[in-house]
């Protein structure tokens, strides 16, 4: 360092007083041009995804997220919350791509002119997880809503999420399905007071949170598979239904309208979700496992 300051002297000790001046701005300039250039390339490679809960706390990101990073060198920050309010985020110009799985909500976030492209990158299923006495004698059927028929009839205890996300908001379309209405029948919203009994539990929170309260409760919920494997099979909750073709769950990646929310970064988010299709990215998806089982499945897999 002293040898570059003495040769930056002699170097300025040759010029006249105004090309001293002139060369000095330039030395001072120049590192935070620098500095400037290095900052705006660290912030183009970062991306931000609105995610559904499932995939963030399933671990399913931790787990496939670096190797995109050390492939690309684009680092994903991911806003976890609900699907509806993950599309929510994205439409108010917070994040730069979304995953979630709420087919219906999609198409109106699409219809509504925020987001395009969208691809199906991954599918599991739903399933009714409950205790292991089985108060409605649900366990080992496999139609969806004559299991929730049982659950309403027996008044057994089942926890709603009631948090506006994909997992939510099927629960709500195979209740009404079945033809019920489990909150106004006998429901007790968060914080609030008790209907019918209250065997109906609006907790207002996440899947995890849902999976703690059924098993505190000794009560039934909707858990998407990966959240149940990822739970490790706590207290004594087991799966008593599975296989509906009505609980196949989807995940698409959707990128914003570059029209509507030019802020959006729409290359590197490109790029994420075209490397989510790749055989890279699913095969990193379909390589994601909990004891031996495979928690989310690269879309080309058949469904059931």
């Amino acid at each position: 360092m002293r040898r570059f300051h003495q040769s930056r002297a002699a170097m300025l000790a040759t010029l006249g007083p105004p090309t001293v001046l002139a060369a000095l701005a330039l030395l001072i300039a120049a590192p935070r041009t620098v500095q400037a250039q290095v900052k705006t390339a660290s912030e183009s490679e970062t991306i931000v995804l609105a995610s559904t809960t499932s995939v963030e706390n399933s671990g399913l990101l931790a787990h496939i997220l670096p190797g995109f990073t050390r492939e690309t060198g684009i680092e994903v920050h991911v806003v976890a919350q609900g699907t509806g309010q993950a599309l929510a985020t994205a439409a108010h110009g917070d994040a730069d791509l979304v995953l979630v799985h709420d087919p219906d909500a999609e198409a109106k976030f699409i219809a509504a002119g925020h987001g395009v492209n969208r691809q199906e990158i991954a599918w599991n299923d739903f399933v009714i997880v409950g205790p292991d006495a089985d108060p409605a004698h649900v366990a080992g059927t496999r139609d969806v809503l004559a299991a929730l028929r049982a659950i309403a009839g027996a008044k057994a205890a089942f926890v709603s999420r009631g948090d506006n996300s994909g997992t939510d908001a099927l629960e709500k379309r195979l209740w009404k399905a079945g033809g019920l209405d489990p909150a106004a029948a006998g429901g007790t919203a968060a914080g609030g007071t008790a209907a019918g009994g209250g065997w109906y539990r609006d907790i207002g929170g996440g899947m995890g949170a849902a999976l703690h309260a059924a098993a505190a409760m000794q009560a039934y919920t909707l858990s998407d598979r990966g959240s149940w494997l990822s739970f490790g099979h706590k207290a004594d909750l087991r799966i008593v239904l599975e296989g509906d073709p009505r609980l196949l769950n989807r995940y698409d990646v959707i990128l914003l309208n570059p029209q509507t929310h030019p802020q959006a970064k729409q290359a590197p988010a490109h790029r994420f979700a075209a490397w989510l299709a790749s055989p890279d990215g699913q095969a990193a998806i379909g390589g994601y496992m909990i004891a031996g089982q495979r928690l989310f499945h690269p879309e080309s897999d058949p469904k059931p």
